[in-house]
């Protein structure tokens, strides 16, 4: 291991819309303070995605006014699935829905277009691994945690020791897809929801605006019929879920109920796989008004069964700054990547 610390290292978080970067130096310092971004252009396929990436590399070295010759590496991080070593799933993926991208060595390619080391985390992973610095900081190696982030889909990440666990495909981590108990979260006439990935009961086929659009609304909205979101169609209506959570509306209430017991669920799982330090939950559903927030995770709280040893010295956090936890995770990745050399 080199006690060498490098220069400086550059993050990427690859979204399918945007792509951010950030820069990180000695000491922790990210010398990006907001967002960074350009348009990922995945949808065009990875000759385009990989233009973008090179974009917004060279805009975060004009604005941090680093130069190339002193970034040692670059941290990548993409939606998953994808092998440990950043191919894009057989299968493709929401994101990645094309053929071309199908098997697609995502990681290798940026390594080639930068000319410079890439280490490679899923974008829930590198949230994960954000969120538990900060939360650790110098002690992060001693200590463990679990987080859930709710978007599209459920992403999440699981830190062992400090370390990101990735499992032997890349797969590890992937906690929308942990199938969970049903009993007593479904109302009784309420279908088993179902996930894009294919599965049935699912934490992303709850816990995820997907989840809501697909599988939630439409079935609460059978039993609000006068509600002003059953005027909407299906898409849309979907996004205003949470504003009406934040007003106090019943209905929406009752859904994001589910989703909270639903990540409670999982994290019960996990307690009793990892034990972890702490639980971790972010997306659009905690960025919310705080009074929504603190409700929403007082319920994933009190969803989760803890033995009394574990509720006495484990705690529930947000991931904070959301947006930018990608890239700074990835970037933080990187640079242990560097010193481990």
């Amino acid at each position: 291991m080199s006690d060498h610390a490098p220069d400086a290292v550059v993050g990427l978080d690859v979204g399918g819309t945007k792509t951010n970067a950030t820069v990180l130096v000695e000491g922790g310092v990210f010398l990006v303070g907001g967002m960074l971004e350009v348009p990922s252009r995945v949808t065009e396929g990875p000759a385009a995605a990989i233009e973008a990436i090179r974009e917004v590399f060279a805009a975060a070295l004009s604005q941090t006014g680093v130069a190339r010759s002193s970034v040692a590496a670059v941290g990548l991080d993409t939606p998953g699935p994808a092998s440990a070593a950043g191919v894009i799933s057989s299968r493709g993926a929401t994101n990645f829905a094309q053929p071309e991208w199908w098997g697609f060595d995502f990681r290798a390619a940026v390594e080639g277009a930068l000319g410079l080391p890439v280490t490679y985390l899923n974008d829930g992973n590198a949230a994960a691994l954000y969120a538990h610095e900060q939360q650790f900081g110098n002690a992060a190696a001693r200590h463990s945690s679990v987080a859930a982030i709710v978007g599209t889909g459920l992403g999440g990440g699981v830190v062992v020791d400090g370390e990101v666990v990735s499992g032997s495909s890349g797969m590890a981590g992937e906690l929308g897809h942990v199938h969970i108990p049903m009993q007593g979260l479904l109302e009784a006439d309420q279908p088993m929801p179902r996930c894009n990935c294919g599965f049935e009961g699912d934490l992303e086929s709850v816990a995820s605006l997907t989840g809501i659009r697909v599988n939630l609304l439409p079935y609460w909205l059978g039993r609000y019929p006068d509600h002003p979101l059953a005027a909407l169609p299906i898409d849309a209506a979907a996004k205003q879920v949470r504003t009406y959570g934040e007003q106090g509306d019943e209905m929406a209430l009752r859904i994001f109920a589910q989703q909270a017991m639903a990540i409670g669920r999982m994290f019960t799982i996990a307690a009793n796989f990892t034990d972890p330090d702490a639980y971790f939950l972010g997306g659009g559903v905690v960025e919310a008004a705080p009074h929504f927030r603190d409700w929403f995770l007082g319920e994933v709280r009190a969803a989760t069964v803890l033995r009394e040893e574990q509720a006495a010295v484990a705690g529930f956090h947000v991931v904070s700054d959301l947006d930018m936890a990608g890239a700074r995770g990835a970037a933080m990745a990187a640079w242990h990547g560097v010193r481990r050399r």
